[in-house]
């Protein structure tokens, strides 16, 4: 089946991403939900089934080590993450079960996982988990095999329009939702890469807290991430510049006609100026909350 790259379909929502490649982590046992809420920056213990959220593993220092989409579900938590990322969330988390009843299961090949966008997401009537990894929307994870294979006919039949990374991509660039490896790697701190969302700030403690804590409270890093739209093209790596001297550059780019979007990398202090590119066009910027 031939996918569709041009980003329309997710845009009329009536599309819907197999994300089958991503990594999947089943985390069962009667502690599995505490013990995550111990050690992830989200609100876990929050969580009902059905819901999901973002969230981060931070380093003693506040780094973050993996960015990872949580989905309770019934009887377990079903853990998510780009397959381009640096380190496996599982592999991670297993050093710190010790004498917890915790079950770590890497489900990446037992399961299939389809994302539906957007208003898609209204036209499934297969329980999932909200909201996407993608963002808005439903994702909803099923056996690998003949179920996958039916519930894409399922989607299929609904209207639905399969679409593949590139248009993806852009869905990605055009929210502002950045991407680790791309957009910021595992030193970045939450706060440059515009994450201080995944944190929930009220419960009693995560790993990396007291540095995370310490650069909420006492002041900021020395990049942020931004958003951007520009008349015309640019490439990822292309320089932003401030009164004519380069203050950061672009990270992600989707090139739209006549504007574009873009994620992009630029020292804190610049950040609310203007900015242009090297050719002097303006960049309309918004910092990532």
């Amino acid at each position: 089946m031939q996918r569709e790259e041009t980003g329309a379909a997710i845009d009329a929502g009536r599309a819907f991403a197999d994300l089958s490649d991503h990594r999947k982590v089943r985390v069962g046992g009667t502690d599995a939900v505490g013990w995550l809420h111990d050690l992830l920056t989200g609100d876990v213990a929050g969580l009902t089934p059905g819901t999901a959220g973002r969230s981060l593993l931070l380093t003693p220092t506040g780094r973050i080590r993996a960015d990872v989409h949580v989905a309770r579900r019934d009887d377990d938590l079903l853990l998510l993450q780009a397959p381009d990322q640096p380190d496996h969330v599982g592999l991670l988390l297993a050093t710190y079960v010790l004498s917890a009843d915790v079950d770590l299961e890497d489900a990446t090949g037992s399961f299939a996982l389809f994302a539906i966008p957007g208003e898609g997401a209204d036209l499934v009537g297969t329980p999932g988990t909200r909201p996407s990894i993608l963002g808005e929307g439903i994702d909803v994870a099923v056996p690998a095999g003949t179920p996958a294979w039916r519930l894409e006919e399922s989607l299929l039949r609904a209207g639905l329009v399969e679409v593949g990374p590139a248009a993806l991509e852009r869905w990605r660039i055009v929210a502002g939702r950045p991407r680790m490896g791309v957009d910021f790697t595992q030193d970045a701190l939450p706060a440059e890469a515009g994450l201080e969302d995944a944190i929930d700030w009220t419960k009693g403690c995560f790993l990396g807290q007291e540095s995370a804590a310490k650069v909420r409270n006492l002041g900021h890093p020395p990049w942020q991430l931004v958003t951007c739209t520009f008349l015309g093209d640019a490439a990822p790596g292309d320089a932003v510049l401030a009164d004519g001297a380069e203050v950061g550059h672009l990270t992600s780019v989707a090139v739209d006609d006549p504007r574009s979007s873009a994620i992009g990398r630029v020292r804190w202090e610049f950040a609310g100026r203007i900015l242009t590119l090297p050719d002097r066009r303006i960049l309309r910027v918004t910092p990532l909350a």
